[in-house]
């Protein structure tokens, strides 16, 4: 057996990388899991593991080469196997004989996604659906409990707005909360202001499942896990990892979650899997001095929260002027999805969950 070592993608922006530096020469015996080959993108040095053990039989693109996501590395085989002295290595050539359609294979592409892993029937044509099937049940992505046909008034903002952006179109709104309970807790507990707001709208989306949505083909797909991807911003760029199943989490567990995921992103050492399936993301701009912001979702979810700044503003309590520590969220949503009420009443619990 032949295997391919390929160039995965390693955050949401990456679409190349440079081969660094090889730790097996040709001819070498590899194990299943080891460090092979060393890559280094705009934002990450990443060591990619063999995916079985076997012989380094040919290097394909060498130290200092450049390679796109999902061009090949090198060539392993197996051990005691015979292979011709010079294999087909050319990618493009390769993926041409395989019986799929053109949006497949660039679906395929964008997810690292080897077309021979596909399971079809003998004969038939990978289609793009093929791989969407494969990317939900392979890849981590979160399963999806309720398809909603988009119909009627819901079809026709749908279709509009699409029209006017090449991208969803976006639109936000801002509400501020008290957060009063939550500094003496932060204070307290030492647990950063990021958790709560993970925690907060992790409930929240309980409320509004819709919220927790993603759209496709016409149908807005809601999403069964909670999944929250928290924007951290380091030397090397800005990664999205994800605090996987956040409502089942305690505040506590969230905090700690949090703060590993954070060292990790600015270490360089976040995975694959610490990066994706991500159903809501916040981004926190607070520590920076910025109050309000408009935040750009993290395709392919409904929405994203801004988080500013806490300030100490005055406040009209029980008829009584005091003096409050408050914050600006704003909300940034996919309008074909949801419209501006129920956003608001999303994120109206969000400032419920805080406040009290």
């Amino acid at each position: 057996m032949v295997t391919e070592i390929t160039l995965p993608r390693l955050s949401l922006t990456m679409t190349q990388g440079t081969v660094s530096n090889w730790y097996k020469s040709e001819g070498s015996t590899i194990e299943k899991g080891e460090p092979i080959v060393e890559v280094t993108t705009e934002k990450v040095v990443y060591d990619i593991e063999a995916p079985i053990s076997g012989v380094l039989h040919k290097i394909v693109a060498h130290e200092g080469t450049e390679v796109a996501v999902a061009e090949v590395l090198g060539i392993i085989r197996a051990e005691g196997e015979s292979v011709p002295l010079e294999p087909q290595v050319k990618i493009n050539e390769r993926k041409d004989r395989i019986l799929a359609s053109p949006a497949a294979k660039r679906l395929a592409r964008e997810h690292s996604i080897n077309l021979d892993d596909i399971k079809i029937k003998t004969g038939s044509r990978i289609t793009e659906d093929d791989v969407i099937r494969f990317i939900e049940e392979r890849m981590s992505t979160p399963k999806v409990t309720e398809e909603i046909t988009l119909t009627g008034i819901r079809q026709v903002i749908a279709e509009r707005l699409s029209q006017s952006a090449r991208t969803a179109p976006h639109s936000m709104i801002i509400m501020e909360a008290d957060m009063t309970n939550v500094v003496k807790l932060h204070q307290e507990e030492k647990i950063t202001y990021t958790s709560f707001f993970v925690k907060a709208a992790a409930q929240a989306l309980i409320d509004f499942p819709l919220m927790n949505s993603t759209i496709y083909d016409d149908k807005i797909k809601i999403l069964k896990e909670i999944n929250i991807g928290v924007a951290i911003a380091t030397e090397k760029g800005l990664f999205v990892p994800v605090i996987k199943h956040a409502d089942q989490k305690t505040i506590a567990n969230v905090a700690l979650e949090l703060a590993e995921i954070t060292n990790k992103a600015r270490e360089g050492k976040l995975t694959k899997e610490e990066m994706s399936g991500g159903t809501f993301t916040i981004t926190n701009l607070g520590m920076f001095g910025v109050e309000v912001f408009m935040p750009i979702i993290n395709p392919p979810e409904a929405a994203i929260l801004g988080v500013g700044r806490i300030v100490d503003k005055v406040v009209v309590r029980d008829n009584k002027i005091k003096i409050r520590p408050v914050a600006q969220m704003s909300l940034t949503f996919d309008h074909r999805i949801v419209d501006g009420v129920p956003a608001a009443k999303f994120l109206n619990s969000i400032k419920k969950y805080l406040e009290t």
